[in-house]
């Protein structure tokens, strides 16, 4: 006998799960409290940073109330308690620019650069002291030195390395006779265009860049333009300018000397090196406090003898201060005769520090202070 089986009952719908969307309005509502609150605090700090300049009285100007060392310490405090989701360098950034602007209530700083407008300086001089600050551009190394020397920029902001291609000697030999001090330095991650008024690789038989962006990209060159002539001028932004008068030539320089001078990107990033960064100092007149994490420059000149350079590391490594960099340049003293730029951790007043320069006295025929500054933050 068989067996009539039951109609199957339809299957049960089961509500899928996942996440609940928020509503639009009432987020947005959110990020304006937020956004009147950010306000709000940031007029709250610029009340105190004013009660600051208040407080150490009557100044004669911006550069009298800038303290690169405290400064430090603050971005080193953002940097610690940074939680995400925006980045340490987002945050650094954005903290910048409020700082920059709270002291320029007092009088912008003037900072003179290796311009015309567009070049990697001015960006270093932006990421180092903000917008608020006032930019300088001059036509060489030389001339920055020079207006501080005269007090008509508070400070001055200079390449004086590379990651790949090293030492900027023109920035170095400037140390021999100068008086002025190493206050700050500035990492800056570099990025080479190749700009052109047309815009077609094809097209160009000539490239103007800075000496040390044509060496950052002489592999690229090598590989995509064997054939055209290579023009070292004073800067990258120089060579942009150049480059816009004629549609057979280019330049080798960052995308902002591009904005500027209405040039289109042929190609880019074309550094050899995916790390191509560039090391600029600050400087100034004057020296500056601890900030807990410093380094110092020196300037060593010692004799043409043997186990010369043996005599001038042996304190370092005695006292137990880290040497971050060695530079040799001809002294200017006579021929053949060479100093060192030292680069180590540290500040002049560190106790070690102090006796380590005690120590090369004796037997160096130079030893000039530099100068001591924060170390550069990422």
């Amino acid at each position: 006998m068989s067996r009539t089986r039951p109609p199957a009952r339809p299957a049960r719908s089961v509500p899928r799960t996942g996440p609940v969307r928020p509503d639009l309005a009432a987020v947005r509502a959110r990020i304006d409290t937020i956004d009147r609150q950010i306000q709000e605090l940031i007029q709250e700090r610029a009340r105190f940073a004013h009660q600051v300049g208040m407080a150490k009285g009557p100044l004669k100007s911006a550069v009298d109330y800038y303290r690169p060392e405290r400064e430090a310490q603050v971005l080193r405090m953002v940097i610690e308690r940074n939680a995400g989701p925006l980045s340490a360098e987002e945050m650094v950034r954005l903290f910048r620019e409020i700082m920059s602007s709270c002291l320029a209530q007092q009088e912008p700083l003037k900072i003179a650069f290796l311009g015309p407008e567009g070049t990697f300086s001015e960006q270093a001089v932006m990421k180092h002291f903000g917008q608020a600050a006032r930019r300088l551009p001059l036509s060489g190394i030389e001339e920055v030195f020079q207006e501080v020397e005269a007090g008509h920029a508070d400070f001055g902001v200079v390449p004086i390395e590379n990651s790949g291609e090293g030492a900027v000697h023109s920035t170095l030999d400037m140390f021999f006779s100068s008086p002025l001090r190493v206050c700050g330095e500035i990492e800056l991650r570099v990025h080479q265009y190749l700009l052109s008024r047309g815009g077609s690789l094809s097209a160009i038989e000539r490239v103007y860049s800075h000496p040390q962006s044509l060496a950052q990209c002489k592999g690229w060159l090598r590989t995509h333009l064997p054939k055209a002539e290579r023009v070292a001028v004073a800067s990258n932004a120089e060579a942009a300018r150049r480059a816009r008068n004629a549609d057979d030539a280019a330049a080798i320089a960052g995308a902002a000397a591009g904005a500027v001078y209405g040039l289109k990107v042929v190609d880019g990033p074309i550094e050899d090196r995916a790390d191509n960064t560039t090391r600029f100092v600050v400087i100034g007149r004057e020296p500056f406090a601890p900030s807990g994490r410093d380094k110092t420059s020196l300037l060593v000149a010692a004799g043409d003898r043997p186990g010369t350079l043996f005599k001038l590391l042996e304190p370092l490594a005695r006292r137990g201060v880290n040497m971050t960099k060695i530079e040799s340049r001809p002294s200017r003293q006579g021929k053949w005769q060479n100093a060192f730029f030292i680069d180590v951790e540290g500040h002049v007043d560190d106790p070690a520090l102090r006796q380590v320069i005690a120590d090369l006295g004796p037997f160096a025929a130079q030893v000039k202070i530099l100068g001591s500054y924060p170390v550069a933050l990422s």
